[in-house]
């Protein structure tokens, strides 16, 4: 069988969520299956990590389908080759579907926090040199979806969606949260057609480092230092992140004498502004730590040196940061929605993601309370060894395989 994949997302030198998770899905398939040809569509040469990941197996071959614009690649050139071209089974890991697509077409839906949380997205207008083609391109959005939407970020991920759950032959759902989500929201989608795969994570990477002098460098390498609150994610207003510095900022207030700092990892996003504001309020310079994106390599290390791993997010399709810090032996203190219920289970300590007082009793709590971040420590431990890219492959491949 010949399956292709777009392999866009994963050829992505600053990878985060969805990118990591094509780009594990595919070095793991490779790992697993050799009786399948793959052939793996990007639009550049590959990044040498992903060339890498796939390099040893003869089965694997990447296709550059070169495309002029900066956008639509998916849409436009994508569609073309499977119009001239095509595979037996195309599997989109994590965007949207071509407008031309084999029958036997597969796409993983992370989460739709755009439909239940539209004020957390802001609706980015698509950034055309030529406002010719600006003109053109907008009248053609509006002819695909017979003038519902129109050429803007927001407006690109609800039809795109809508689209891939009515031409898509089976969806792969991160959660059986997001499965529920998908069902509730779009009435018309069979449940048979969507089928639950976890995330996992790489367990040669994420462990606990023992070796402080290890720990030590990379900390020093960003001007971090211990002891330390640590999120991880982009910091925007979906992930809550401007609750947690204020709660932090609190936190503080009460315990003047603390040499805690905050760590948040990740690039600026959507409601970043609030963020910088909470900063310059409460003179948090010098106690939160904001190194933008941080290379994987270095993620371990960080995670190991933490006294608690923080997650405010008020959506999240699965919550992949949360398992890293469990399988690095971190105590986790976590939003109360359903999925981290259901990704977590008893291992981590809750709070209401909307509730900033019950964040700083939180973050009180676990700060001065050893027995505690030992108890989630160890429960961590347990839960994790129920997610790994391995199983995760191995379901998708059994999805990709016995499509009828």
């Amino acid at each position: 069988m010949i399956i292709g994949i777009d392999a866009s997302r994963a050829n992505q030198s600053l990878r985060t969520g969805t990118e990591w998770y094509s780009f594990y899905i595919i070095q793991f398939l490779a790992s697993i299956d050799r009786e399948n040809k793959y052939i793996l569509y990007i639009d550049r040469e590959p990044e040498p990590d992903l060339a890498e990941a796939v390099r040893a197996y003869s089965n694997f071959s990447f296709k550059i389908l070169k495309w002029p614009f900066k956008y639509f690649w998916t849409l436009g050139r994508l569609s073309w080759e499977m119009l001239i071209n095509r595979p037996q089974v195309l599997f989109i890991p994590a965007h949207s579907l071509p407008l031309i697509h084999p029958r036997h077409t597969v796409n993983t839906i992370h989460d739709i926090a755009f439909m239940r949380e539209e004020r957390l997205y802001q609706k980015t207008k698509v950034r055309l040199e030529s406002r010719l083609i600006k003109g053109l391109m907008d009248i053609v959005a509006r002819l695909i979806t017979r003038g519902r939407y129109q050429l803007n970020s927001l407006d690109y991920l609800k039809w795109s969606t809508a689209y891939s759950l009515k031409h898509s032959q089976k969806i792969i759902a991160v959660s059986n949260f997001t499965k529920q989500e998908l069902l509730s929201t779009y009435k018309k989608v069979d449940d048979k057609k969507i089928e639950v795969v976890y995330n996992g994570y790489p367990k040669k990477l994420y462990h606990f480092i023992e070796d402080d002098a290890e720990r030590t460098a990379i900390l020093d390498k960003y001007g971090i230092e211990a002891p330390f609150f640590l999120y991880v994610g982009r910091l925007e207003k979906k992930k809550n992140t401007h609750t947690l510095v204020e709660s932090f900022a609190i936190f503080k207030e009460a315990h003047p004498e603390s040499r805690m700092q905050l760590v948040l990892i990740g690039n600026a996003g959507y409601g970043y502004d609030e963020i910088k504001y909470i900063l310059e309020e409460y003179n948090l310079d010098k106690s939160v730590i904001m190194p933008g994106w941080i290379p994987e390599a270095d993620m371990p290390a960080i995670f190991s040196a933490a006294t608690t791993f923080v997650f405010p997010t008020l959506h999240e399709g699965f919550g992949i940061p949360v398992i890293q810090a469990m399988a690095c032996g971190v105590p986790t203190l976590v939003s109360d929605i359903p999925v981290l219920r259901e990704i977590a289970a008893d291992a981590s300590l809750f709070f209401n993601p909307h509730d900033r007082q019950q964040l700083v009793e939180k973050l009180n709590l676990i700060a001065f309370d050893n027995s505690l971040r030992q108890e989630l420590k160890v429960k961590g431990l347990q839960r994790v060894t129920r997610f790994s890219w391995e199983k995760s492959a191995t379901e998708t491949l059994k999805i990709l395989t016995t499509l009828k």
